[in-house]
């Protein structure tokens, strides 16, 4: 379940709905360095359709739309020129790192928000849901967590997808191999290739790895789910609550405009570049409820 607000931190974001006023940059060592630099540091991922991935070198994607929207709302309240959006690429790997170290300031991608990343690091209101699922080859007829049970299984490490695909092989007592990948598509085509019977990770990604794929028929995402929904969030420095509130007014005004709707639309609905392939996958209940009032999803 994604933690209500604390009453602290829900009256605090109602004030600052309500008052937009100067970002304090003092009491905020983000801000206070993109204020000096004139420039703002963006975690990004290189091929995480449809959120975080390159066309023609550029970072694009659902959730880097969001991130520009917090930089236009920050360049307008620090009353100065644009900013200068310095993009860093990062991996489930080094992204705690590289926010640690201050190499960036916002990272936009897949991350997944958990209670136990939440002492490592900030997140913002949820951007998106998804579930932990399997992708295997349709005609191995794999359905169910049970149908795992003695097969070599795939995830990407750096992730809480092989935490839990780790966590269910104790429990559970399936006796799967488990195998790493550095990334989502060699894992994909581990599958692929049959060198791992199937491949642990968010639902979304798989769909939008199936999607991409040359035969999409070969493959099956199981209907039993590993998870239950979890949120992404944009993830920033835990040592800087005015930012992060920064951040969040950014996007409650986007929910609250209803410009998140036509957003979800362009990258989830209509043709993405850069082969106008469709995700196809509608706007949930779920996530509906948390854009109506996110103030009762924040940390």
């Amino acid at each position: 379940m994604i933690p209500k607000a604390m009453p602290w931190l829900a009256a605090a974001l109602i004030s600052l709905h309500a008052n937009a006023e100067p970002i304090a940059t003092d009491a905020s060592p983000t801000l206070k360095r993109i204020a000096n630099n004139q420039a703002i540091a963006i975690g990004h991922r290189d091929n995480e359709v449809p959120f975080s991935y390159l066309v023609d070198g550029k970072p694009v994607g659902y959730s880097i739309d969001l991130c520009m929207a917090v930089v236009e709302s920050i360049s307008e309240q620090l009353g100065g020129p644009p900013l200068d959006v310095h993009f860093v690429p990062v991996t489930p790997v080094n992204r705690f790192i590289l926010l640690r170290n201050g190499e960036i300031d916002l990272e936009c991608g897949v991350t997944t928000s958990t209670s136990e990343r939440r002492q490592q690091a900030a997140f913002s209101y949820p951007h998106f849901l998804t579930a932990t699922r399997y992708v295997a080859l349709a005609e191995n007829d794999m359905h169910t967590i049970a149908d795992l049970a003695g097969r070599s299984v795939v995830s990407t490490t750096g992730t809480i997808n092989v935490e839990q695909l780790n966590e269910l092989n104790r429990t559970q007592g399936l006796n799967i191999a488990v195998m790493l990948s550095r990334s989502h598509e060699e894992a994909f085509s581990m599958v692929a290739n049959e060198q791992a019977a199937a491949f642990v990770m968010d639902d979304i990604l798989l769909a939008s790895l199936v999607s991409a794929a040359d035969s999409p028929q070969r493959f099956h995402i199981s209907q039993e789910a590993i998870s239950e929904p979890k949120p992404y969030g944009l993830m920033m420095s835990l040592e800087d609550a005015v930012f992060a509130e920064v951040v969040n007014e950014a996007l409650y005004e986007r929910y609250q405009s209803g410009a998140i709707q036509a957003l979800y639309d362009k990258w989830f609905l209509q043709p993405i570049p850069p082969v106008n392939r469709v995700i196809g996958l509608p706007l949930s209940s779920e996530l509906a409820a948390i854009f109506e009032r996110p103030d009762d999803y924040a940390d």
